[in-house]
């Protein structure tokens, strides 16, 4: 990797970028939103066992300044999880019932990867020289994730992007739900298997058949699209882990409930499943569709990554686990 495009560590690496809107005054807030599980949230369910797990990289592919390591077990009740990530038809519902604007509406603008930019040259702003194949695009969101000129046609069951840590909250409040802790959503990734490197097992993503969303060919300027997306991929792509989930890997980065810190699991630092009591970004897990061996290997079950609350990128969504645990 050349340094001069090393990103930050818990940038996102760089398939990731921190908020284009670290200038843009701050927008006010969307009003009370309702909570107590009034919405209707319709993903299937599975289930996970209460159980203790490794948590931690055991396979030497951990990424410097990540805080992979060390290996270290974790003790977790029973939940329920979503099997897919939340779709642009569910969010859809969501909005609908609330009225809900997210924060790329609000600010204006959002990152948008260089080669699926749908937008007049005058919506494109610029990118940042650690991540020039980030733009950052007035009117892209949810509802346009290239810009101005795209729309969801076609791409109902695809991951929702273009959401903030802040809105997947306001989400889980309409819906009574809430984002799994960092802890949680490595278990459930795991899928039962001990150790393992990806939800499948040890194998490569290639072998036999394509069993992520992920970048081929030279990152970051051409894609061979080999297994068959260039951005997302409808949420029940590939095959699902031992537990049932669906792209816990590759496809869109997933936020978490955790405050980010890469000491995390580092002697005498912070040891809980609930993560660091406060932070300047949160966890983002399981890599996306701009994942490379050449550049970021993150779509592993032990990756970590994490981006600032009020950030949205044509790459993050997220799934939800039950409110209660042991529910």
């Amino acid at each position: 990797m050349d340094d001069a495009t090393t990103p930050e560590p818990g940038s996102g690496c760089g398939c990731g970028p921190v908020s284009p809107r670290r200038q843009s005054p701050v927008p006010p807030r969307p009003g009370a939103l309702p909570v107590g599980g009034r919405g209707a949230h319709r993903i299937e369910q599975a289930r996970v066992p209460a159980g203790t797990f490794a948590m931690g990289d055991s396979s030497g592919d951990r990424n410097t300044g990540d805080g992979e390591t060390p290996v270290h077990d974790v003790t977790l009740d029973a939940f329920s999880v979503d099997v897919t990530t939340v779709t642009n038809d569910d969010f859809a519902r969501f909005v609908g019932a609330t009225g809900y604007r997210t924060e790329a509406e609000l600010f204006g603008v959002s990152a948008v990867f260089h080669l699926a930019v749908r937008a007049p040259g005058g919506d494109v702003l610029g990118s940042a020289a650690t991540t020039p194949w980030w733009y950052g695009v007035q009117g892209a969101d949810w509802r346009h994730p290239g810009g101005r000129l795209s729309d969801l046609d076609g791409l109902d069951d695809h991951p929702v992007v273009h959401v903030s840590w802040n809105d997947a909250q306001a989400y889980c409040a309409w819906a009574g739900r809430r984002l799994p802790t960092e802890a949680e959503w490595e278990y459930s990734a795991r899928g039962g298997l001990v150790g393992a490197r990806y939800p499948w097992g040890d194998d490569p993503v290639a072998e036999p058949r394509w069993r992520a969303n992920i970048w081929q060919g030279n990152f970051p300027y051409t894609n061979t699209v080999a297994d068959g997306f260039l951005t997302t991929a409808p949420v029940r792509t590939f095959a699902p882990n031992g537990y049932g989930l669906w792209q816990s890997v590759g496809n869109v980065w997933e936020w978490c409930a955790d405050w980010f810190d890469p000491r995390t699991y580092a002697p005498g630092g912070v040891r809980a499943p609930g993560g660091p009591p406060a932070g300047t970004g949160r966890v983002m897990r399981g890599g996306s569709y701009l994942c490379h061996d050449s550049y970021c290997n993150r779509y592993r079950n032990a990756a970590r990554s994490s981006n600032t609350p009020d950030a949205s990128t044509g790459n993050i969504g997220f799934r939800t686990v039950s409110l209660t645990e042991g529910s």
